[in-house]
């Protein structure tokens, strides 16, 4: 065990967390931070959660927790794990495990006071890490060393780890994606290959989360490249993934300026036509505003491009919104044969920065001045009105409006 390493992180010195580690690391008891609050840590990237390890007993922890005046939620007590809530905020604190059988994910544990066995059957060694709450970082995986070699690496048998949870499969290419460099793992990739058939196995949920996951992480496109050369890709998407489209997409959203958008970057990797969109909304069980969203992008994203007029393209933002024009346009951009660089791809793209729609001026009332009567031929009359308007490109001044109101009127 490396044991050289000490962690210089501000949060164990402030805040709630080292409040909670007094009360569970002491009397007899240890407890540590481990996982990705220590790696991300140790790699200089922004913490957003905390997970502890113990050795007190499910019972104990929320003994000590509720005689602190901590809040205590049994979200899996029966696996060991008690959420703490702390000032709103939640610490998921796990009593040490150790596998006495293991078939799949329903593996019998025990509970135990071994903190070696407990990091061996985590799934990669840089999730095994602890830090103690002075600071001093365990590691009996040898994650530190991957973590300097941006390495994601099985702890033990890859095959053994995987079959216990067919998940990390794509456990092990997210994390390629966000922390890795060069090749993946040789003997992690090989098992992640034989073992594909199970991905089949998985619920819909999970696999959406680590694949939305993954698409915004900042090697995504070495990634998935590398899923797509070993058969994995298909199963996931059903579909034939467009690699250089993909890889487009995040080179025109780096261009442009725009934050990187997991669903968006799917369509990009998925989404030719409408159908596909419904292909991988039931495929991933994507939520209902998710498949929308892919549904407009593949909705003629192939008639967007700069020579045409600035006034459809002012059409289009204005009937799409700025969310789903910016989405069909870095479609459109990325499956251009220009380059990321390309001005005039740019400014298309950049319109809703530009330009804002205004809000459609004419009222129902107006129409009903005019002797329209209500009902659906007032409604007839309004959207014709707007189309006029949208036609004639946004007009404010009364003189046009009055021309559009007594042709639609």
């Amino acid at each position: 065990m490396e044991m050289s390493t000490r962690l210089d992180a501000p949060w164990l010195n402030s805040g709630a967390l080292p409040r909670l580690l007094a009360v569970l690391d002491s009397d007899g008891e240890e407890a540590a931070v481990i996982g990705g609050a220590v790696r991300n840590a140790l790699l200089g990237e922004p913490v957003h959660e905390f997970d502890i390890a113990t050795t007190a007993v499910p019972g104990e922890v929320v003994r000590r927790v509720t005689a602190a005046g901590f809040k205590a939620v049994p979200t899996g007590i029966e696996h060991g794990t008690i959420t703490v809530v702390i000032d709103g905020q939640p610490f998921e604190v796990t009593t040490l495990r150790e596998d006495v059988e293991t078939y799949g994910r329903k593996a019998k544990v025990a509970f135990g006071r071994d903190w070696k066995k407990d990091a061996e059957r985590r799934d990669f060694t840089f999730n095994a890490l602890s830090a103690t709450r002075d600071g001093v970082v365990r590691d009996f995986t040898g994650g530190i060393a991957d973590l300097k070699a941006r390495r994601v690496r099985f702890i033990g048998d890859a095959a053994r780890r995987i079959e216990e949870d067919y998940l990390r499969i794509l456990r092990f290419f997210r994390f390629y994606a966000a922390y890795g460099e060069g090749q993946p793992d040789p003997d992690g990739l090989r098992a992640c290959i034989a073992a594909r058939a199970g991905l089949a196995t998985l619920s819909r949920e999970r696999v959406r989360m680590e694949m939305l996951k993954l698409l915004a992480a900042r090697h995504a496109v070495s990634a998935l490249a590398a899923m797509a050369e070993g058969g994995l890709l298909l199963p996931v998407l059903g579909g034939v993934p467009y690699l250089a489209a993909f890889a487009n997409i995040k080179k025109a959203e780096d261009a442009a300026g725009i934050p990187a958008d997991s669903v968006r970057r799917l369509g990009a990797l998925g989404v030719s036509v409408v159908e596909d969109a419904e292909r991988l909304g039931a495929r991933l069980r994507l939520s209902n505003e998710e498949q929308a969203q892919l549904a407009a992008m593949g909705d003629g994203w192939w008639r967007i491009d700069p020579s045409r007029p600035a006034n459809e393209l002012r059409a289009l933002l204005y009937r799409l919104g700025p969310q789903r024009y910016t989405d069909r346009a870095l479609l459109a951009f990325a499956r251009s044969q220009s380059p990321a660089a390309d001005k005039s791809w740019r400014e298309l793209v950049a319109l809703p920065q530009r330009w804002t729609a205004p809000k459609f001026p004419l009222a129902s009332g107006d129409f009903i001045a005019r002797g329209v009567e209500k009902g659906p031929k007032l409604g007839e009359a309004m959207r014709k009105a707007e189309q006029d308007w949208i036609a004639a490109d946004f007009p404010l001044d009364s003189h046009a409006l009055q021309a559009i109101l007594s042709k639609s009127a």
